[in-house]
């Protein structure tokens, strides 16, 4: 080999090392940048003006690492509501992580059980989050009975965008839905065919948010909590991973949150190798009761004690693979 060759060689694998390296530069920086934007501070938060609201409300405890840590995801519908306003939340769902045993459970919340909002009168725990997510966070955990530390509060075209973002989901429809709304001029309306399809975001939504059957918002939990894991599932192949910074700034507007870059980044290690554990709802049926107040039904639970212990049992449950798939065929 001739020492003109060796130069070319050499300059060529400069030039790819060089290319891979800006590459990564790049990549690794929109990352950042996309997880920053999912923070929002003052004005840019949608509760900048809940501060004295929520002043009396204890800060969410701080995730020192090791122990057990949980996030609530609140999705909310917006539409139809003036500025400032914060609609009730329409899904309620906790991740929880175990970093020593590389665990996640994932709970569901029924958005109708009636608690104490700290520092307020006891209500339906979706209208928690009205009063400021610190409000939100104390009174899911006080109803868990575990520390909360962390929110991601988003609406449904946050929910749309990720999906779309993610090249869409495909997942088993277990029944036909269809559902029509002249209130909303048919802009959500429901119509969804039994069996494996791919879902859009779109599509995704309608199949999340129908609750039109015998057993409404119980089979709807149910629903969510599955279709929550087939997305972790597919966010965590390469393809997604590649994708990262443009799934983030396609979310971006739609999402806020209290984890800081430094949270996401470690939480994203923990999650990435961690296995689902297993999935609930709050309350259990066997702890759910029910009320009537001020007229309006809502859902009670009948020994809170004993729903910390169950969900204290939860997280000590064997780890089970639940594939990946919706409910159980029909």
């Amino acid at each position: 080999m001739t020492r003109k060759t060796k130069r070319t060689i050499w300059w060529v694998l400069a030039v790819l090392i060089l290319a891979v390296i800006g590459y990564a530069v790049y990549y690794f920086t929109s990352i950042y940048n996309g997880l920053e934007g999912l923070h929002k501070e003052g004005d840019a938060s949608p509760f900048s003006h809940l501060e004295q609201v929520e002043a009396a409300v204890p800060e969410p405890p701080k995730w020192e690492g090791t122990e057990l840590v949980s996030i609530v995801i609140m999705g909310v519908d917006g539409r139809g509501l003036t500025k400032g306003e914060i609609p009730r939340s329409d899904s309620m769902m906790v991740v929880t992580l175990d970093p020593i045993q590389k665990k996640i459970h994932l709970f569901s919340i029924l958005r109708d059980t009636y608690v104490s909002i700290p520092e307020f009168r006891k209500d339906r725990i979706n209208s928690a989050i009205t009063h400021g997510p610190n409000t939100a966070m104390k009174a899911i955990g006080d109803l868990l009975g575990i520390p909360v530390q962390y929110y991601v509060y988003t609406d449904f075209q946050g929910f749309i965008k990720l999906v779309d973002a993610l090249g869409g989901v495909d997942f088993y429809v277990e029944k036909d839905m269809k559902y029509s709304s002249k209130a909303d001029k048919h802009e959500y309306d429901i119509d969804l065919k039994k069996g494996q399809q791919h879902l859009d975001g779109d599509k995704a939504l309608q199949y999340v948010r129908f609750r039109h059957d015998a057993l409404s918002d119980f089979t709807r939990t149910e629903r969510q909590r599955a279709f929550l894991k087939t997305v972790a599932d597919k966010m965590k192949s390469t393809t997604s991973i590649m994708k990262l910074p443009s799934i983030l700034e396609s979310v971006s507007e739609f999402v806020d949150t209290n984890l800081t870059t430094n949270d996401m980044w470690k939480l994203a290690n923990i999650g990435y190798q961690s296995t689902m554990a297993g999935s609930e709802q709050v309350p259990p049926m066997s702890l759910l009761g029910e009320e009537n107040v001020g007229g309006a039904s809502v859902i009670t639970v009948k020994d809170l004690d004993k729903l910390h212990e169950y969900v204290q049992n939860v997280f000590k449950t064997p780890t089970v693979d639940q594939g990946n798939v919706g409910p159980a065929k029909e």
